[in-house]
């Protein structure tokens, strides 16, 4: 019996060294499948491992209603909201046509986002995370699901889309010709007031109201807008009354031109003792002399009203030109202007 049991034993043994080998591949395919199903999960974990948001980067995911998943892959970035000399070094290139704001610097590499300090553009920050989370979204979509999505951003860019945004996706055709579709879904996911129905759906794994985020962009955007507005329309008032003032200044000199003529006539008939003649010629004199006078009130009045129109004009230049500066992160940004 005991030999019986040895011999089985034996041949119990010789069989799971031969299948171990097998077991473990098994075992490991097993282990590496799982890994792969959440290797998203598991390295999102070991890149935030340690990360404490500052009370600043936290404010930015609650303004922004990020979702826990647009939370969990912000953060797995490890965002840093930075002044200029800290950010110019991990963002600034010097390609780029427009204010730079903020970089997504590759999956789970980074997110840097540039201090604007402005109260007036309160809001900016809050929409320049969510953009760049937005890339880091866009990063981890399935190849389907990004084809999907490509094809509704590029049908609401030619259907929908308002001219300025079309505008500012077309910057990037010669800076970044390979990331149109990239910005497109950072973009209009954050500025994009009338997405199609699909679109708002997609966009909601990623803000609980997106609604919010185009409120904030709203308010900043026309800090802008209504001062560029407005220069506008003094500069539309400026050339009308520089036209007409030109026009009355031509006008004065052919006025002045005729009152020399018509005072000569009068000094001629005195010389020549000609009384009935001056006394007769003298209202007509006169009457020039007043229009003349009224004339030149009047276009001292316009050139009073050009220059104060300027000066209002000016003050929202400088106005504009602040907020520009504001968000100007480049080194030689006094230089560029």
């Amino acid at each position: 019996m005991n030999k019986a049991l040895g011999v089985c034993y034996y041949k119990l043994m010789k069989f799971v060294r031969r299948a171990l080998p097998y077991v473990l591949l098994v075992l490991l395919v097993a282990a590496s499948a799982g890994f792969w199903l959440r290797h998203n999960d598991i390295l999102d974990w070991a890149a935030t491992r340690g990360y404490q948001p500052t009370p600043v980067v936290a404010n930015l995911v609650t303004d922004t209603t990020m979702t826990p998943y647009a939370k969990k892959i912000f953060y797995a970035n490890r965002p840093v909201v930075e002044g200029k000399a800290q950010f110019n070094k991990h963002c600034t290139d010097p390609s780029e046509q427009v204010a730079v704001l903020g970089c997504f610097t590759g999956n789970r590499m980074g997110i840097y986002l540039y201090d604007v300090t402005d109260e007036r553009l309160l809001g900016i920050d809050q929409v320049t995370a969510a953009h760049e989370m937005l890339h880091q979204a866009y990063q981890r979509l399935s190849k389907k699901e990004k084809t999907r999505i490509n094809g509704l951003l590029q049908e609401y860019h030619d259907l929908k889309a308002s001219q300025k945004l079309k505008d500012k996706i077309a910057s990037y055709k010669k800076s970044e010709p390979g990331e149109l579709q990239n910005e497109m879904h950072s973009i209009f996911g954050t500025e994009a007031v009338d997405l199609s129905a699909e679109l708002e759906e997609y966009y909601k794994q990623y803000f609980v109201s997106r609604q919010k985020v185009l409120a904030l962009h709203q308010k900043y955007q026309a800090e802008f807008d209504q001062r560029i507005v407005r220069i506008e329309d003094y500069d539309s008032r400026l050339s009308s009354l520089k036209s007409q003032i030109e026009t009355n200044k031509k006008d004065l000199d052919a006025r002045e031109k005729e009152l020399n003529q018509r005072r000569a006539q009068l000094d001629s008939y005195l010389a020549a003792n000609k009384i009935s003649e001056y006394n007769s010629a003298v209202p007509g004199f006169n009457a020039v002399v007043i229009a003349y006078r009224n004339l030149v009130d009047g276009t001292n009045d316009m050139v009073d009203e050009f220059n104060l129109l300027l000066a209002e004009r000016n003050a929202l230049a400088i106005q504009e030109r602040q907020l520009e500066a504001a968000i100007d992160s480049s080194v030689d940004a006094a230089s560029r202007r």
